[in-house]
């Protein structure tokens, strides 16, 4: 073995630290707090108006519905099916801990109870936290940097844990998001015995105003092969006028 093929691979397995000591010093300067906030007001704001379709797909039938959606912080939420005809008025508001839905046919507004948080919104693989964001990734989870897999070195990999004591039934969320651009690619959700339930994939990233996001995200359960559900995003508008009166029991028995 020559002197110089010695030197070589010293000077190669050099290199190869200071790259991998850099990397591990860029993670460890990532707030992963800011990140966090980041992903969890996406799609909000201090309010915003959406135009946005969900598609349903089973093995053995699909639908899609078409709705309109109003947010104010993280707090308020207002959601109305606009097609088709058969669930069109369907409504969903929330405000704060408290959320209620209103059904056009039996003319009846139903309060949600926390219990019923992470149950199916309209036939879904979408909870009903999902649509109004009850819960936060911020408020209510704890997260930690993990380290990413082989071929993965261009995403952060985010652990997510429910605080104990919460209606949560996810054992914890696993979140990638790109290292370029600071989006989010995928998010795994695992019972308490670490099993897969399942995963919401982004994808086609687009320009809403000022605000990059993707524009399709895709849940899919782990445990019910076929079945997924596509939210598709039409437009967006970030703090725009949303009047007051939008967040009320009175509108969401509008029906307009």
């Amino acid at each position: 073995m020559s002197v110089k093929w010695v030197l070589s691979m010293a000077a190669v397995l050099t290199v190869f630290m200071i790259l991998r000591a850099g990397a591990q010093v860029a993670d460890a300067e990532i707030d992963v707090e800011k990140l966090i906030r980041e992903i969890d007001t996406l799609y909000r704001s201090e309010s915003s108006y959406a135009e946005l379709e969900m598609e349903i797909v089973t093995p053995d039938w699909q639908r899609t519905l078409v709705m309109k959606s109003w947010t104010r912080g993280m707090d308020k939420t207002f959601i109305r099916i606009t097609s088709p005809l058969k669930e069109r008025g369907v409504a969903t508001l929330r405000i704060e801990n408290e959320m209620w839905n209103f059904l056009p046919k039996t003319n009846k507004v139903v309060k949600v109870p926390p219990s019923m948080m992470m149950s199916s919104w309209m036939g879904s693989d979408f909870t009903n936290d999902d649509l109004v964001k009850e819960f936060s990734l911020f408020k209510d989870y704890t997260y930690e940097l993990l380290e990413p897999p082989d071929g993965a070195a261009d995403l952060y990999y985010i652990n997510c844990i429910p605080h104990e004591g919460l209606p949560i039934v996810w054992g914890n969320i696993v979140i990638a998001v790109r290292r370029d651009g600071r989006l989010p690619v995928w998010q795994k959700y695992y019972d308490e015995k670490g099993n897969l339930m399942r995963e919401m994939t982004y994808a086609e990233v687009k320009k809403f105003g000022d605000r990059l996001v993707p524009s399709v995200m895709e849940m899919a359960p782990a445990t019910r092969e076929g079945h997924k559900t596509i939210f598709r995003y039409r437009d967006v508008r970030f703090n725009v006028a949303v009047d007051d009166a939008v967040f009320s029991l009175r509108n969401l028995q509008s029906r307009e």
